[in-house]
């Protein structure tokens, strides 16, 4: 762990090295939704390849980059492209980059994901704004020893995703007339779509939404008190409630068509933070 904590500062240094300014909110954007890091205005662009200790990228949507650079006179620090369990990635990986952007100053973050319908009252398309989650994942990043200079042993997580932040995100949509839902996302690992009895069980255990991210990234987030906003793109509607099988094509498609509004609204709250 104590390895850990250098390969984070190296990756930071490294960071602040291309990029001078501190970063104050950090954003991360899930599949089909990488188009928003061009709103950044002259964005210092770095692969993740070159980020020492840095995983990369290998799902198709995810661009692997990280934008830094300004929106409505706030830092930012957005990762076109995240990483998954399904991956091979362990969570001490998947969680690396949040826990480097953390080091770098953030004290706000936005996640993102694609997420498949489980709400009957949703429609694919549909942008949903986290009120909960559930952890199905059989996993935590922060299981073996802690380090008291990232957070405390035992998080709470009881207001995970930060209520101020899903009240400003509720305004913002409502000021640019953009109709979002509410609920609880459900993380999976993955990389096989859910079968229709599963998706029975997770609407029974009261989830709105299920992906294979976002999850453990929130409850490292948490770990290091950082506040966050989660949103969701609806780009299916899950197993068993649609005659046709599920694939990461009609994902990417959907959150390409969601892309403008998505855009739109992320703007809007970045504006009001």
């Amino acid at each position: 762990m104590e390895q850990m904590l250098e390969q984070i500062k190296e990756a930071a240094q490294y960071i602040q090295g291309q990029y001078a300014e501190r970063p104050q909110v950090g954003v991360v954007l899930g599949s089909g939704l990488g188009p928003f890091s061009e709103q950044i205005e002259k964005p210092t662009v770095i692969s993740y390849q070159d980020i020492p200790h840095f995983p990369v990228s290998t799902v198709e949507g995810h661009a692997g980059k990280l934008f830094l650079g300004k929106l409505h006179k706030k830092n930012l620090a957005v990762m076109s492209g995240r990483f998954h369990y399904y991956e091979g990635y362990n969570f001490q990986q998947v969680v690396f980059p949040i826990r480097v952007m953390a080091r770098l100053g953030i004290h706000t973050l936005i996640v993102t994901n694609a997420a498949g319908g489980i709400n009957k009252s949703f429609t694919p398309g549909d942008l949903m704004i986290m009120e909960d989650h559930i952890n199905l994942t059989g996993s935590n990043p922060l299981i073996g020893p802690n380090l008291s200079e990232l957070g405390l042993r035992f998080p709470d997580m009881s207001t995970a995703y930060t209520p101020e932040l899903r009240e400003l995100a509720e305004k913002a949509a409502k000021a640019r007339k953009i109709p979002v839902q509410k609920g609880v996302y459900i993380g999976i690992t993955g990389p096989s779509f859910e079968t229709p009895a599963e998706i029975r069980m997770m609407r029974v255990l009261g989830a709105d939404a299920v992906g294979m991210s976002t999850v453990a990234e929130v409850i490292a987030a948490r770990h290091v008190g950082l506040k966050i906003l989660g949103i969701s793109c609806i780009t299916n509607m899950a197993a068993g409630m649609l005659n046709q099988p599920l694939t990461h094509e009609e994902t990417k498609e959907t959150a390409a068509k969601a892309q403008h509004k998505f855009i739109k609204l992320l703007q809007g709250i970045i504006a009001a933070l």
